[in-house]
């Protein structure tokens, strides 16, 4: 199957808001109001830049098949910019087809293009299907580090008040 790998654009609103959709149900989220899923497409693709763009989609004979987001990071301790993915997301009827190695070529060009030193990511531990695939492209597994998140009361408690 021939896969095209792009950034996207604002033209691509729709087709990132059923990716969107399906990967809240693939990831065990609550579903996703296909119109909010719309609203915060449209919203994300206004204010991408062109230097740091947040969306790859890969495309099969036109239609949408998988979805990568990501974010660029300045610089580390290495003083290298890294591309952060924070998630990699092909539809279940494509899987095992190459849809989501296009992507991570795609990432990884991008990488190397752009002087970007590395790409980090995380997964689930329960996906075991996205380890045997960051596995069999060579990914290191790292322990070093413990994935936190603030979110919620938290997020609020620590916010300043302006």
């Amino acid at each position: 199957m021939a896969v095209d790998v792009r950034w996207a654009t604002t033209g691509d609103a729709a087709a990132l808001a059923a990716m969107l959709c399906e990967m809240a149900v693939h990831y065990r989220q609550p579903p996703i109001d296909a119109d909010r899923a719309l609203s915060a497409s449209q919203k994300w693709l206004d204010q991408e830049s062109p230097a740091y763009p947040h969306f790859a989609l890969a495309f099969a004979e036109g239609e949408i098949c998988g979805l990568a987001s990501v974010a660029i990071a300045h610089p580390g301790i290495d003083l290298e910019r890294l591309l952060f993915l924070k998630d990699l997301f092909v539809r279940e009827n494509v899987r095992n087809a190459g849809v989501g190695r296009a992507l991570m070529a795609f990432l990884a060009g991008h990488c190397l293009r752009e002087g970007i030193g590395r790409i980090d990511l995380t997964t689930e531990d329960w996906n075991e299907g996205a380890l045997r695939f960051y596995d069999g492209l060579g990914a290191d597994r790292h322990g070093q580090k413990v994935f936190l998140r603030l979110s919620g009361e938290a997020l609020k408690a620590i916010a300043i008040k302006s």
